[in-house]
C-alpha cells in the first residue's frame, strides 16, 4: 500500500516503475493473507452540530498502530480529513476545510485503536469516511456512515394580519439540520392542516421553517405549533391562545344604524338632485318672462318701420 505514497510524489507517479511497484504491490497484498482487520462501527454515527464527535475505528486481533500510517479521507484519498504518520500528524495534504479541527486519539494506538475526533462539527460534515491502516506492504481499510443534526429554536408565533374572515397565525423557527418536520396541533393533539409552509436553508446549511395557519372565531383557538428533528428523535414546541376580542364582531345595532345612515345619505342625495332641478326649471322660467316683453318689443318696432317704407 506505500504505492499510495509513490502516487502522490512529483515526477514519480506517471512512471513505468512506479506502475510496477503498483502492480507488484496489489498482487502480493491479495496473495498474502492480511495481519489485520480494520474494524468501524455496524451503524452510522450522529454528530450535534457545533460539537465535537470520536470516529471510532480498530485494528482486529487488538494490536499496536503506533508504527503504522493511518489515514483518515472522504471521496478520494488526497487531499485527505488526517493522516498519521511517521509516528506524527502530517497535514500537507489536509483538506482545508478540516484544518485545526481534527485529532487522531493517540493514546489508543497501542491498543489498536486509530479513532478521529472532529472538532466544532458542520453540516457538510456529513457523510461516508474511510479509515485506511497500512503496515508495509499490507494495508485495511473500513467505511464509516457520519449523520450530522441540530436542533433549532423554540418556535417563535405571531399573530400576522386578518385573512379570509380570520386571523393569520405564523410560527418561526430556525438552525435545524436535517429539514425538520413542522405541524400545527389542536389542544388534543391532533394536526391541523396549516396554509402555507415554507423550509429554507440558510449560507450555514442549517434550515429555517416558516408555517401558518388561517383561525376564525368558531375554530379551535388554542394550539400549539411543533418542529421535530426525526434523526434526534427530538421536538420543540410552543403554545398559542388566542382570545376572542382578537376576532371583528358584528353588531347589530351598528348595522342597522348603518343601514339607516346609507337610506339618509341617499334621501339627501336624491332631494339635493330633485332640488337642482327644480331651480334649473325656475332660473329657466324667468329667463323666459324677462325675455319675452323686449322680443315683442322688437317685433312691434319692425313692424312700424316696414309700414312706414310702404
Amino acid at each position: 500500500m506505500k504505492v499510495l505514497t509513490f502516487c502522490h510524489s512529483s515526477g514519480f507517479s506517471s512512471s513505468l516503475p512506479g506502475l510496477v511497484v503498483y502492480f507488484i504491490t496489489v498482487y502480493v497484498h491479495k496473495l498474502e493473507p492480511a495481519q489485520f482487520q480494520v474494524v468501524g462501527p455496524d451503524h452510522p454515527v450522529t454528530a450535534i452540530v457545533g460539537e465535537e464527535i470520536v470516529l471510532p475505528c480498530h485494528l482486529s486481533p487488538r494490536m499496536s498502530a503506533e508504527k503504522m500510517e493511518v489515514t483518515w479521507f472522504r471521496s478520494q484519498i488526497s487531499p485527505f480529513v488526517h493522516r498519521y504518520g511517521d509516528g506524527k500528524d502530517q497535514y500537507e495534504l489536509q483538506m482545508p476545510e478540516y484544518q485545526r479541527r481534527t485529532e487522531l486519539l493517540k493514546d489508543g494506538l497501542i491498543n489498536g485503536s486509530v479513532a478521529l475526533r472532529i472538532f466544532s462539527i458542520r453540516p457538510s460534515d456529513e457523510g461516508q469516511y474511510h479509515c485506511l491502516v497500512l503496515d508495509g506492504i499490507f494495508y485495511e481499510e473500513a467505511l464509516l456512515d457520519l449523520k450530522v443534526a441540530a436542533s433549532g429554536s423554540a418556535p417563535r408565533i405571531f399573530v400576522e394580519d386578518y385573512q379570509d374572515g380570520g386571523i393569520r397565525v405564523v410560527c418561526r423557527s430556525a438552525g435545524w439540520y436535517p429539514e425538520p418536520e413542522v405541524l400545527w396541533r389542536d389542544h388534543k393533539g391532533q394536526p391541523l392542516p396549516s396554509s402555507s409552509l415554507t423550509n429554507s436553508q440558510e449560507a450555514s446549511r442549517l434550515y429555517k421553517t416558516e408555517t401558518s395557519i388561517i383561525l376564525t372565531e368558531n375554530a379551535n383557538q388554542n394550539l400549539s405549533c411543533l418542529v421535530r428533528n426525526t434523526r434526534l428523535s427530538l421536538e420543540k414546541e410552543s403554545l398559542f391562545y388566542i382570545s376572542d376580542p382578537f376576532f371583528p364582531r358584528v353588531n347589530p345595532w351598528m348595522v342597522a344604524l348603518s343601514v339607516i345612515l346609507v337610506v339618509l345619505l341617499g334621501s339627501f342625495a336624491l332631494s339635493a338632485y330633485l332640488f337642482k332641478i327644480k331651480e334649473k326649471h325656475a332660473a329657466e322660467l324667468r329667463w323666459r318672462r324677462f325675455v319675452a316683453p323686449i322680443e315683442e318689443g322688437k317685433v312691434n318696432i319692425l313692424s312700424m318701420f316696414s309700414s312706414h317704407l310702404m
